[in-house]
């Protein structure tokens, strides 16, 4: 009986302690909600600033996502400090807690840094064909901790922003033309200025070649087996790989109805018989 006694004491003296307490908690829970409402609102508001205006997609996914992180743990810190907690107990324990997150996740925190990097300085973007890493493609996504890259086979590569941002990175989307130097070989018999007027008139008629930077046609080595031609010229991004391969296919056909030889590597290869030498070396020692 006399436990019972205890339990209804114990029951009646929380009872009460929660019912003091309830004004604090209701408060609390307000304040949450109406945060997060007020979140939601600011988070939207900026959403349609950015759609405003022609933003970054990159830019504009990273800064909502850290404006709502951001309002979500100054919200959390207010809730818990309605509660009672005090704020310097709370931001110690939380510096505590990022400095052991911090230590867990070098290699995240690199990559989240390379991403901000990346973001901010704009090195390449959404569309632009890059080669970095060892991977050349178009980049597909750049998110806080990786960048997506579609390589020309069509796989998705994932490459990590930490070493993306601290490595060589090759942008060439970024100018919107490209150089080509195409190289010719014809044979040493052959006419040189001929084969020059013939690779020139072809290059003159592709629309997309642009004239200035004027293209050139040059006499670029002296080689082994053949005169070697250098066919440079700028084109722009989306028609480049189109001159290209029509340039390599119609330059050997042009060059080929003009007279000309597309020599190949060779060698001249002389046998000697051994028995008739040492037979001639006899008849001169007897001599």
């Amino acid at each position: 009986m006399e436990k019972l006694n205890d339990y209804r004491d114990i029951a009646k003296e929380y009872a009460g302690k929660f019912i003091d307490y309830l004004p604090t908690l209701l408060g609390a829970i307000v304040l949450l909600l109406v945060g997060l409402w007020v979140i939601k609102l600011i988070v939207g508001y900026l959403r349609k600033l950015f759609d405003k205006k022609d933003y970054d997609p990159t830019l504009e996914k990273f800064t909502l996502n850290a404006a709502s992180w951001g309002l979500k743990i100054i919200l959390f810190v207010l809730v818990i400090t309605q509660l009672g907690v005090e704020s310097a107990s709370l931001v110690a324990a939380i510096g505590a807690a990022g400095l052991a997150i911090g230590l867990a996740l070098q290699g995240s925190l690199s990559n989240l840094a390379g991403g901000v990097l990346i973001i901010v300085l704009k090195p390449f973007k959404v569309g632009d064909w890059i080669e970095a890493q060892g991977v050349s493609g178009s980049v597909a996504e750049i998110s806080l901790f990786y960048t997506k890259i579609d390589t020309f086979g069509n796989q998705r590569a994932v490459v990590p922003n930490g070493q993306l941002s601290n490595d060589n990175i090759i942008n060439y989307s970024f100018n919107g033309t490209r150089r080509e130097n195409l190289s010719f070989g014809i044979s040493y018999d052959d006419d040189i200025k001929k084969a020059k007027e013939v690779l020139t008139n072809l290059v003159k008629e592709q629309k997309d070649i642009l004239t200035d930077p004027a293209p050139q046609v040059l006499v670029a080595e002296l080689g082994d087996s053949s005169v070697n031609f250098s066919v440079r010229y700028f084109a722009p991004n989306a028609v480049f790989w189109d001159i290209h391969w029509y340039m390599i296919e119609e330059g050997k056909i042009r060059l080929e109805e003009a007279g000309m030889t597309i020599p190949y590597p060779q060698r001249d290869v002389y046998l000697y018989d051994q028995t008739k030498m040492k037979g001639t070396e006899r008849e001169k020692q007897s001599e």
